[in-house]
Order: structure tokens, then sequence, then C-alpha cells
């Protein structure tokens, strides 16, 4: 979300400290950027009693190493330590956030200096339970918009080379060790031995526990990555998207491509609208049947792209609301 930002405020003459944990694809996905940042603490996995442990934990894992940096301002999307961090370090906050559902979200809303949620998230879902509705602002479009504007018709005009009859479907399984998600686990596990000999599958693992489930020999004809592929790779290689998590299967869809979720549990509100807009679709208990006929009836079809534009508006949004607190 934040590559190109951070490149262009380095540019402009700023410093930009990134802090990570290992959490699902997160390192290697930095390091795969070439982004220098500092690992503080570690993620407490599933187990809602570790994370809620776990998170004063690293509160003040975080508190020290940034109070010898003196940063000016925190930026975060759905980090639920970072303003908790700020306000301890009595520096502003930017939290960004479009999961309601999330706990963590709690904490975050209160200790930040100002919430931005898509125009889609309801002002009133977020401002409750002491939170000020004046701190926060909508940005337009869509989360996923703010970094893909950008990168939209480079992708299309590569997805236009491939040969239709060449089916490729990526598939991302479901956010196991997430505190919000309490759906099934390893429920795609029939549609991919079902489809596996027909098309080419890639199963894109979000940690190592799914790797290894996904590299038994009942799999073998579904291909497996050993690290994280590019995103450009993806969305210009796949034919169809079948998502049982959030962001990345929303990130497909605003792109234009094909893109079925598969959530299990309750959609958010930015879901909701990608779906009443036709942008997505959702099949939490799809079939390899229905895999096929979505395949067929893609023939022809023009990608959307509406959600392109809004992405360049919210973009300069942030990058404006992150320069007012830049010093004189």
């Amino acid at each position: 979300m934040f590559y190109d930002l951070i490149r262009e405020l380095e540019s402009e003459g700023h410093e930009i400290i990134i802090t990570s944990r290992p959490l699902a694809n997160t390192i290697e996905l930095l390091d795969q950027k070439g982004l220098k940042h500092t690992v503080v603490g570690e993620h407490y996995g599933k187990n809602f009693i570790k994370k809620v442990f776990g998170y004063p934990i690293r509160v003040m894992q975080l508190r020290r190493f940034l109070k010898s940096q003196k940063p000016d301002l925190a930026v975060s999307q759905s980090s639920f330590h970072s303003p908790v961090v700020a306000k301890l370090l009595h520096i502003p906050s930017i939290y960004t956030n479009d999961n309601e559902h999330a706990l963590g979200n709690q904490p975050s809303f209160y200790c930040a200096t100002q919430i931005l949620i898509p125009e889609n998230l309801p002002v009133k879902n977020v401002a409750k339970n002491g939170i000020s509705a004046k701190k926060v602002k909508q940005y337009p479009g869509v989360k996923e918009g703010i970094y893909l504007w950008s990168k939209g018709e480079a992708i299309q005009q590569k997805r236009k080379q491939n040969h239709p009859d060449n089916i490729t479907i990526y598939i991302r399984p479901e956010p196991q060790t997430a505190q919000y998600y309490k759906g099934k686990q390893n429920f795609l596990d029939d549609i991919i031995l079902e489809l596996q000999d027909k098309y080419k599958i890639t199963v894109l693992p979000r940690d190592a526990n799914q790797a290894k489930h996904y590299k038994q020999q009942k799999f073998a004809a579904t291909m497996v990555p050993d690290k994280p592929l590019s995103f450009d790779t993806i969305a210009a290689d796949c034919t169809i998207f079948i998502g049982a998590g959030g962001s990345m299967t929303r990130e497909l869809a605003i792109l234009g491509i094909p893109t079925i979720s598969v959530y299990q549990d309750d959609l958010l509100e930015v879901d909701q609208f990608l779906i009443s807009k036709g942008i997505m679709l959702h099949k939490p208990a799809l079939t390899a049947v229905e895999v096929d006929d979505y395949i067929k009836s893609l023939k022809n079809k023009p990608p959307e792209l509406e959600l392109m534009n809004k992405g360049k508006q919210a973009y300069n949004l942030l990058k404006n609301e992150i320069l007012k607190y830049n010093k004189l």
C-alpha cells in the first residue's frame, strides 16, 4: 500500500522509518521491494489469549525502538500498535482501516490523531464508543485503489498478450491466524483437487503451515511457490483469482481481473460495495462446476476499471494529510 508513497516522500527529502514483524509474507515482501525495515517483536498466532498478552509487549517494544528515532508522525494501515505507540511518544498519527470488524480498531481509533476510511464505510460505524467523528475522514474509492491506480493500465496491457486458451487460476487461502477470521480452514481443498488436472493452478500460501499443507502429494499437480510471487506477475498472468481473504482479493478485482471471493466470515462494507457494483463475485460455497461456468462466461468481457481514477484521488489525499504535519 505504501511503497510508491514511501519512494515519493523520500525523493522529496523526507525520512521514512519502517517497522515490521514476522506475519504472513510481510518481511519477504519488504525485502523483495528493497525497503529497509526493522523487525520489532513477533506475531502471536491465532490464539486470542496470546494476542491479548502479546499486544502490550509489542507496543512497548515499538516505543523503545522509536523513542530514539524521534519520528514526527506515525502512519499505518490496520496496525493496532502504531497509534497507541504514537500516543505514548506524544506525536501525531494517521490510522487507516477498512475492516470495521477488527477488534484492535478500538484502541487505534481512540489514540489516532486522524482516521482515514473508504467512502463506502459509514463514518457512524467508526465514530462510536467515545471516538470523535471530527477526526474521521473518508477517501474516494477503496483502499486498494490508493496503490493500484498507477499500475492498472500497464497490467491490463500485459494481460492482452495472454492466450485465451491458457487458463491459469491463482488461489489465496484463508487468513487462519487473523483475530477477525472465524471461518472454515482448508475448505478449498476439494475444488483444487477437482480442477488441478484441468487447469494450471497456483496456490499462494500465507505462511509455512499453509505451504506445507498444499505441498502434500495429493496436490502434486498444483504449484506452490517457495517464495512470494510479485503482485504484478500474478495480476498479469492469472485468468481468474479465487480469494478466501480480503485485501489481495479486492486488489485483483479492482484491477479488472475476474475475481471470486470465497470469504467465509462476515463481509466488510467494502466487500459488499464491490459485489454490488459487479466488480467481484462472492461464492462462499464455491464448487468446481461454478468455476468452470465462470471461466466460460468471461469470453469477450471487458475489464471493469471504474475505481482506478478514484485511487489516484485517494493517494493524493493521503499524501496531503501526511504533509500537513511537516515541520516548518
